[in-house]
């Protein structure tokens, strides 16, 4: 059996066979459905930071001004979800991506907003804003860095991001706020009852069923958790009932310092690095071409939310890795979907009693989904790497290099704290670290001397090159042949051309 949406699926009779994989589009009650589970895979990540922020800011004990803070993370990450997903000429990539508050500028921004009553939030609001224009200036040069992609690069990216979010998965796994003390037994058992149900699902249900063995699990495993205690449903009643639009710049107008704008203009260009090779292996993993263009739009896409951000009292947004991972586990690869997703999310944000209700869904059961989900994404990447050449040894070399720089942090979180703030913020980041490390060794290796033998990007020269706008790299039909297809000429996602 397979759940591929290549196979024949009686559930799915309506649904089209465009040219690109990610204009299938499917009747309503699919779209609505795969929506959702979608936004259950990522709504602990979405509203995390907007949580560890407002505790930061004191706001903690404060109920009405933490639903605002998650009723702003929830709105701004419909707003950029749709963009992205839909697109509008330059603006969005038009891909399966979802789009939300990224955790990558929580650290700073916590310090930053550090206080009382979130009096300093405005300081941090402004610094969002100010790094979010900054960023979308570098947008059309980040399109570019598609030339240094070859294949030993992006599959060694995708590989790295699920393996990074394993930690994340087991985090989820061990929370233990508010269970008994027996909680690390109880949330290893939810977990694997979650895991155990999603595994059976995929294996036993047909069709439309088995790709909805994520959100079965996710359901299912939240109703064996409310007996024994583990799914709190008590504070959703504290949340507002209906989104205030009085509450925009709730806590002041933006406020602009230096010193935090430098700290989060250095934090996007980790942003923008991450949510390129989102988007490459987004390219991969559904078999679409992705071009230096298509880079640049949807990082404009991910950037928004660092402009729109403070205006509902959110922070900056990127692509969500985990939602990769549901992409290429599902194989729904639709972006309609995504995009009622951002509807989906647009509605939980202007009814916060509707978000209290998803947020109640126990860490343990998101946990186990994880797991999954994430090894999913470690395991496209795995796919990837199988169309390289490693008979030259040097991409081999570039590999263990780049994945073992990754593991680094993951192994020894505090491995590089006696770094300076600013490089420690990037060498943290395994994704960012074997990103830099792969592209690096590519360009020592197959692009400075580089031989038609290396695998390497050859036979791109620099008239292939065009000018698609300022700073953008024109992604040609003789450049996508070199830069994404194997020698075999087989495309990404396993269609031979």
């Amino acid at each position: 059996m397979s759940n591929s949406p290549s196979a024949k699926d009686p559930a799915t009779p309506n649904a089209s066979s465009p040219e690109r994989p990610e204009d299938e589009k499917l009747p309503p009650r699919l779209l609505f459905i795969y929506g959702l589970q979608h936004i259950l895979t990522m709504y602990a990540g979405a509203v995390a930071p907007a949580l560890v922020i407002g505790a930061a800011a004191g706001l903690a004990n404060d109920p009405a001004a933490m639903g605002i803070l998650v009723s702003g993370a929830l709105i701004v990450a419909g707003i950029a979800t749709f963009m992205q997903s839909v697109g509008h000429r330059s603006i969005g990539a038009q891909m399966p991506i979802v789009v939300a508050c990224s955790f990558v500028p929580v650290s700073a921004i916590t310090s930053l907003a550090a206080g009382n009553d979130g009096e300093n939030l405005p300081v941090a609001f402004g610094a969002s804003l100010a790094a979010g224009l900054f960023a979308l200036c570098l947008t059309p040069f980040f399109g570019q860095l598609i030339r240094f992609f070859p294949p030993v690069v992006t599959g060694t990216i995708i590989t790295v991001i699920g393996v990074s979010l394993m930690p994340v998965a087991a985090d989820w796994i061990m929370e233990d706020e508010s269970v008994e003390p027996s909680a690390p037994l109880g949330n290893m058992a939810l977990a694997g009852l979650t895991l155990v149900v999603i595994l059976i699902g995929s294996r036993v249900l047909p069709g439309i069923w088995g790709r909805l063995s994520i959100l079965i699990g996710l359901l299912l495993g939240t109703l064996v958790a409310i007996p024994f205690g583990m799914a709190d449903f008590s504070r959703v009643n504290e949340a507002d009932t209906v989104f205030d639009p009085t509450s925009v710049f709730q806590f002041g107008a933006p406020q602009f310092e230096v010193a935090a704008i430098v700290t989060m203009c250095i934090i996007m260009l980790v942003v923008l690095t991450e949510g390129a090779s989102h988007i490459i292996a987004v390219g991969e993993i559904t078999g679409s071409k992705v071009d230096a263009k298509r880079i640049s739009a949807g990082l404009r896409a991910d950037v928004s939310g660092s402009i729109l951000g403070p205006i509902f009292s959110a922070t900056p947004t990127s692509s969500f890795a985990q939602n990769i991972g549901l992409l290429a586990l599902t194989g729904v690869r639709s972006r309609y979907v995504v995009a009622t997703g951002a509807g989906i999310l647009l509605v939980l944000g202007m009814f916060p009693v509707l978000g209290g209700v998803m947020a109640a869904i126990p860490g343990p059961v998101l946990g186990g989904a994880g797991l999954v989900l994430f090894g999913s994404v470690a395991a496209s990447g795995i796919k990837t790497l199988a169309k390289v050449d490693f008979t030259d040894n040097l991409n081999l070399v570039l590999v263990s290099a780049a994945i073992g720089v990754a593991i680094v942090p993951l192994a020894y979180p505090t491995f590089y704290q006696q770094l300076p703030e600013a490089v420690e913020l990037v060498a943290h980041s395994g994704i960012i670290g074997a990103a830099v490390v792969a592209i690096v060794l590519n360009i020592c290796f197959h692009v400075i001397g580089r031989r038609p033998q290396d695998g390497a990007p050859a036979g791109i020269e620099e008239e292939d090159i065009g000018s698609a706008g300022p700073g953008e790299a024109k992604y040609t039909d003789h450049a996508g042949a070199a830069y994404r297809d194997d020698e075999s000429g087989e495309r990404p996602g396993g269609d031979r051309s």
